[in-house]
């Protein structure tokens, strides 16, 4: 998908209704290949790519939890930080299913079904960040306080 045009997605058209400046940035999406593939083909760190990850409580009410690409999720923080007993993923197609996105193209702007959105604290601290733009194969770059201002994420301190 390197070639060509930026799709118009969801994400995006949630990003133009909030008349944020962002670029568009498609890269060819390797599967497995995460944001270590996609930092690569940007030429910008994997700290600064940004994962959109859908997980689930024990009640299996779906989150979002935004995180650094080179970072891990800890989930059990997670769950204390929240009030929850749990945090697991969601299975590929539940994820699919919450998101209305594929799984390697997920984005948190515009999900099908409304879900609380956590974000590790530190990625407001970065200069810029590139994150999925609602297709596999695409980034959007824009800067966290956009994020912040569209998403209104609960700040969380989780990477492990």
């Amino acid at each position: 998908m390197s070639k060509g045009k930026a799709p118009v997605t969801q994400a995006v058209r949630v990003l133009r209704e909030h008349k944020v400046e962002y670029t568009e940035h498609l890269y060819d999406y390797e599967d497995k290949g995460g944001t270590r593939v996609s930092s690569r083909a940007l030429g910008v760190p994997e700290h600064c790519v940004i994962k959109t990850l859908v997980m689930q409580d024990e009640h299996k009410r779906p989150l979002i939890v935004l995180m650094h690409g080179d970072r891990e999720v800890g989930v059990g923080l997670l769950a204390r930080q929240i009030g929850v007993k749990r945090v697991e993923p969601c299975d590929p197609k539940t994820a699919d299913r919450h998101s209305g996105y594929q799984v390697g193209g997920t984005s948190p702007f515009g999900t099908k079904a409304a879900m609380p959105v956590y974000m590790e604290a530190s990625i407001a601290q970065l200069p810029r960040l590139y994150i999925n733009g609602g297709k596999r194969g695409f980034l959007v770059g824009l800067a966290p306080a956009d994020v912040v201002a569209i998403l209104a994420p609960t700040p969380v301190n989780v990477a492990v």
